[in-house]
C-alpha cells in the first residue's frame, strides 16, 4: 500500500486541500508527477482502500496470464464512505463556477495525455486490443472529450437560463418573477464497460459529463481491466487534488462481481447511474434503481443489432468494395463494438448474390479474433450455436490446427449467416445484437419488404442506409419509419466509429438504452445529470449569476421567449 503523508497540502491557487491529511503518496498535485504505481484497491476520495475483500485478477486473453497485481473487491463500508464523500462535497463542488470546473476538467484531460503510452500499454494486456492505433487513440479521446466538455462549462450556456420577468400589471392576474436552469443532479454511480477501458470507463464520457455537469462521481471499475481503470482513477484524482477540490469529487471501487454496484445504485447518497454493457446488467441496474423508496434515474446504453439497410444503388461502387467495408465494420474490436452491424437487410438480386459470396471468402479468409474475456466469448460461442439453429451458416473462419499459427487463449472466430425477411417477421429476435464477429444477412424481396423489416424493429444505436441520393427519394416511408428505431442514422457510411461532438447521438429506443432522450457520447450527454430548478421571485444578490438581470457570465438566455439578444 501507498505510505499515507501526515500533512496539510494545498491546491491550485495556494487553497488548502480538504481533508489532506490522508493523501497517498502518488496522489499528488500536480498531473505530470503522478506515480502509476498499481496497489489493488479501491479509491476513496483521497485515501485507498484495505485489502479485506475477495481477491481477482485480470487475464490477459492473448496468454492466459494473471496479472498483477491482485485486486481487492470494495467492502460495504467503503461503498458507503465513497457515496457518502460524494455527497459531502456535492454542495460546494456544484456550486463551482464553470472556469474553475473547467480548468479542473482540463487538469485531467493533461493528466492522460501524460500518460497515454502507459495507459495504452496496460490496457493492452487486460483487453488484446492492440496499442496502435486503438488504445493510443482511445486515450486521446478520452482526454479530447474532457477538454470539450471543459469548453462548454467555461462557456456556460449549457444551463438552459430561462427568465421571465414579473409582469405586476398584468390582467387578471399579475406574473411572479420566474427564472429556471439546470443545476446538477447529486452524486452519479458510473460503470466502466468492458470494450473500451479509456473511453467508456473509469475516465470515459459518462464521468467527464457527470463531473461537467457539477456532480461528484463514484466509479464500479470494470473486472476485466481493473489495472488500467486504476491508473485513469489516479489522474482523475491527482486532478482533484492538484485543483484544490474536496476528494469526494471522485473515487474508484473495484469488485469482481455484482455485490458492490448493486449496493451503490441502491445508496440512498446516489442520484443518477451511467452505465454502459448488457442488457441483462443493464435491465438488472435499471431494476435497481426503480425498486427504490425513492427511485433515480438509470442511464444505459445496453443492445444494439446496428441494421443496414443496402438499397439497389449501393452496388454501384462493386460488390467487392461493399463487402471490404461491411467485413471491416463487423470485426472491428473482434466485433465487440456497441455499434457493429449485427444485421444487413439486401435486396433479391445477382448483386445481392454476388455481395455475399464476396463476404462468404472474406469470413472463411479471416484469423481468429482475441476477446475481451472468457465470459464474452462463452457467451458469443452460446448465440452464434443457438443463432445456427434459426437460420443458416453462410460461412465460418476456420479453426487452426496449425502450432505456429497458435490461437488466442480466449477467442472468437468470424461468422456469416442469412435468412428470409419472413424469418425476421416471425422471430424478431434475429435482429438481436451477438457481441462479437458475426452478421446476419436478411433478403428482401421487394422494396415494402425492407419497411415491414424495419417496423418490426426494436430499438437501436444506429441504422444505416447504403445507396444513391435516390434510393433515397424513393424510401422516404423507410426513413421516417427508422427515425423511430435508432438514435443515429447513416447514409453511405458504417456504424462504427462515434464521434465525440457537439451534434452526436449515441442513444436509442429501448432496449439500445433505458431513455432514448439521452445521449451518452457528445456535449449533450451532461443532460443526464442535471435537472432544471426554478427560482420565482428571488432578490438580484441571491440568484444564480446565471439567472441575474445584469448576465455577468455573458451567457445565451431565453427572456421572456425570446433569445436575450432580440430583447437588447
Amino acid at each position: 500500500m501507498l505510505p499515507y503523508r501526515a500533512e496539510k497540502r494545498r491546491g491550485a491557487g495556494g487553497r488548502e486541500h480538504p481533508l489532506a491529511e490522508c493523501v497517498p503518496a502518488g496522489l499528488e498535485c500536480g498531473i505530470m508527477r503522478i506515480v502509476m504505481e498499481l496497489h489493488g484497491v479501491s479509491i476513496l476520495g483521497n485515501r485507498r482502500g484495505g485489502q479485506d475483500g475477495a481477491a481477482f485478477h485480470a487475464i490477459n486473453p492473448e496468454t492466459g496470464e494473471a496479472l498483477t497485481p491482485k485486486y481487492h473487491s470494495a467492502s460495504h463500508a467503503e461503498v458507503n464512505e465513497a457515496a457518502e464523500l460524494a455527497a459531502e462535497t456535492f454542495a460546494s463542488y456544484s456550486e463551482l463556477g464553470g472556469k474553475e470546473r473547467a480548468a479542473f476538467l482540463r487538469r485531467v484531460a493533461d493528466g492522460f495525455d501524460a500518460h497515454r503510452d502507459a495507459l495504452a500499454e496496460r490496457a493492452h494486456l487486460e483487453t488484446g486490443l492492440p496499442v496502435a492505433p486503438r488504445l493510443l487513440g482511445e486515450a486521446a479521446r478520452t482526454a479530447g472529450q474532457f477538454r470539450m466538455f471543459a469548453d462548454l462549462v467555461e462557456e456556460g450556456s449549457w444551463v438552459q437560463a430561462r427568465i421571465d420577468p414579473a409582469l405586476p400589471d398584468r390582467k387578471p392576474q399579475p406574473r411572479a418573477d420566474l427564472r429556471s436552469m439546470l443545476r446538477p443532479i447529486g452524486p452519479v454511480a458510473v460503470f466502466g464497460a468492458s470494450n473500451f477501458p479509456l473511453a467508456f470507463s473509469v475516465g470515459g464520457g459518462d464521468t467527464a459529463s457527470a463531473l461537467a455537469a457539477g456532480c461528484p462521481v463514484v466509479v464500479k471499475a470494470h473486472p476485466a481491466h481493473p489495472g488500467t481503470s486504476e491508473m485513469a482513477a489516479q489522474i482523475i484524482a491527482g486532478a482533484v487534488a492538484d485543483s484544490g477540490l474536496h476528494p469526494g469529487v471522485f473515487s474508484v471501487l473495484f469488485d469482481a462481481g455484482i455485490e458492490v454496484g448493486a449496493a451503490l445504485v441502491r445508496h440512498a447518497r446516489i442520484r443518477a447511474v451511467g452505465f454502459t454493457g448488457s442488457l441483462k446488467a443493464g435491465r438488472a441496474l435499471m431494476d435497481i434503481a426503480a425498486a427504490r423508496p425513492d427511485p433515480i434515474p438509470c442511464f444505459t446504453e445496453m443492445s444494439s443489432g446496428n441494421p443496414v439497410f443496402v438499397l439497389p444503388g449501393a452496388f454501384r461502387q462493386g460488390a467487392a468494395a461493399l463487402a471490404a467495408n461491411l467485413f471491416g465494420s463487423v470485426t472491428l474490436g473482434c466485433g465487440q463494438m456497441c455499434t457493429k452491424p449485427g444485421i444487413v437487410l439486401l435486396p433479391d438480386a445477382p448483386d445481392a448474390a454476388a455481395l455475399t459470396d464476396e463476404l462468404r471468402a472474406l469470413v472463411e479468409q479471416s484469423p481468429a479474433f482475441t476477446m475481451l474475456t472468457a465470459g464474452i466469448a462463452k457467451e458469443y460461442s452460446r448465440a452464434a450455436r443457438a443463432r445456427a439453429g434459426q437460420v443458416t451458416l453462410v460461412a465460418e473462419s476456420p479453426h487452426r490446427d496449425n502450432p505456429q499459427a497458435r490461437e488466442p487463449v480466449i477467442h472468437a472466430h468470424a461468422k456469416l449467416f442469412s435468412a428470409e425477411v419472413e424469418q425476421l417477421l416471425e422471430d424478431p429476435t434475429l435482429a438481436d445484437e451477438i457481441f462479437g464477429p458475426d452478421t446476419l444477412l436478411v433478403t428482401c424481396a421487394s422494396t415494402h419488404d425492407f419497411l415491414r423489416a424495419a417496423q418490426a424493429l426494436d430499438g437501436h444505436l444506429t441504422a444505416t442506409i447504403l445507396g444513391t441520393e435516390d434510393d433515397l427519394e424513393a424510401n422516404r416511408e423507410l426513413i421516417q419509419v427508422l427515425e423511430q428505431k435508432a438514435g443515429r442514422l447513416i447514409f453511405n457510411g458504417v456504424p462504427t466509429g462515434v464521434e465525440v461532438a457537439h451534434a452526436m447521438i449515441h442513444g436509442g429506443p429501448y432496449p439500445a438504452t433505458s431513455d432514448a432522450r439521452f445521449t451518452s457520447v457528445g456535449s449533450l450527454a451532461i443532460f443526464r445529470f442535471a435537472r432544471p430548478v426554478c427560482f420565482q421571485n428571488f432578490p438580484q444578490a441571491l440568484l444564480p449569476e446565471e439567472l441575474q438581470d445584469a448576465n455577468p457570465l455573458r451567457i445565451a438566455r431565453l427572456w421572456d421567449g425570446k433569445p436575450e439578444h432580440v430583447r437588447r
